[in-house]
């Protein structure tokens, strides 16, 4: 929250240009819809947010974890926010969330979530004509350039895609390797998997959980049969739940090499702990490969020229792009590019997401000042 507070400090609602003011005003209604692998970080980046610009919100967590938002509705009410400024329903997307993005007193749809729910979205809201902020689906690539520190980037690539049980639309679950250095990084991918522990995500010892439910967890089974079907080479892992793991929805951590970019598992987003590794020939080639999918959320690059890495990031159609493992910065937008999404999220322009244009001609700069706040 302290990041909404502070860009207010700084940010101008009012801007002038010649004898006009230029003014951002709150769009008004705003309906959150939230996905459940991001249960408070998401609602909570949106809320933030959407409450700086000056909006009312109306919060729809996903069925599958209602909890954590109720907890957030708690703080909310206890930090003093004003009756009926943040509001929370619940219920399923189908019905609770067709409505909100259909209504006409909604102004503003913000959803995160698989692509075709956000297509769904998009086609009610179209109908009443009102903004829609959609982040969606990713198939991620991660480019290592032949210059790269190959175990650096297996390791990461490991640690970054299976992260949250590998249930993050940002995960780099394609990792792109020059077809001389496939034997060679492959031992460090599997080393980097062994490593896992899986268990109960209580216990301190734990390092990965299980997946959410039995739909995602039959999903993922079956993208790892297509991928042995269709010919990949399976480093470690497949198909089942892991040994002495029968209760709970655990996936063994699977690592394919040798996938070719036609392949299902190369082009679906899986949404668990399963990467395919897809060798190259060119460095063309690999950018052809990374941009060659409907998705365009993240895109990583590992290699040791950064300005060589620079170039080859800037090829890259895709909304956030990380040079050997760096960290995202909460001040920057977030967002996508073709079917990942549309809008951005956090930092100035997330804020402008949730405000209005306002154009008001005839007036020169001392004609107006800018609002005070209070923090």
């Amino acid at each position: 929250m302290k990041v909404a507070r502070d860009l207010l400090k700084t940010y101008h609602f009012e801007r002038h240009l010649g004898d006009t003011i230029i003014r951002r005003e709150p769009i008004g209604v705003c309906a959150l819809i939230s996905p459940w692998n991001w249960p408070v970080q998401t609602p909570v980046i949106k809320a933030i947010y959407g409450l700086a610009a000056g909006c009312t919100l109306i919060m729809k967590p996903s069925d599958a974890s209602p909890v954590s938002a109720i907890v957030l509705a708690e703080i909310f009410e206890k930090a003093g926010v004003p009756q009926g400024v943040f509001n929370l329903i619940i219920g399923r997307g189908r019905d609770v969330g067709a409505a909100m993005a259909s209504h006409p007193d909604i102004d503003l749809v913000s959803f995160t979530g698989s692509t075709q729910a956000g297509a769904q979205v998009g086609e009610a809201a179209a109908r009443t004509i009102k903004r829609v902020s959609l982040e969606l689906g990713g198939k991620s690539a991660n480019i290592v350039l032949m210059d790269a520190d190959l175990e650096k980037a297996a390791r990461w690539n490991i640690q970054r895609c299976f992260f949250n049980t590998g249930q993050s639309c940002h995960a780099p679950s394609r990792m792109l390797v020059h077809e001389s250095q496939m034997d060679a990084v492959v031992p460090y991918l599997v080393d980097e998997v062994a490593r896992y522990r899986l268990g109960d995500p209580k216990d301190p010892e734990t390092t990965m959980g299980p997946v959410v439910n039995q739909a995602q967890f039959d999903s993922i089974q079956r993208h790892i049969q297509i991928g042995i079907d269709e010919g990949a080479q399976l480093a470690c892992g497949g198909t089942g739940k892991p040994d002495g793991r029968n209760q709970g929805f655990f996936v063994k951590p699977t690592v394919f090499s040798g996938v070719s970019p036609d392949m299902t598992i190369a082009r679906e987003e899986i949404f668990g702990p399963v990467l395919a590794v897809i060798p190259y020939k060119t460095e063309q080639q690999a950018l052809d490969i990374a941009n060659d999918s409907i998705y365009g959320l993240g895109g990583y690059v590992f290699g040791g020229d950064r300005k060589k890495a620079y170039d080859f990031a800037s090829g890259l159609r895709a909304g956030r792009i990380c040079f050997n493992g760096a960290a995202t910065n909460s001040l920057t937008p977030m967002g996508g590019y073709k079917q990942s999404g549309i809008g951005r999220s956090m930092g100035s322009v997330g804020l402008e997401e949730y405000l209005e244009i306002k154009s008001v001609y005839g007036f020169d700069e001392e004609a107006s000042r800018l609002p005070e706040f209070t923090f």
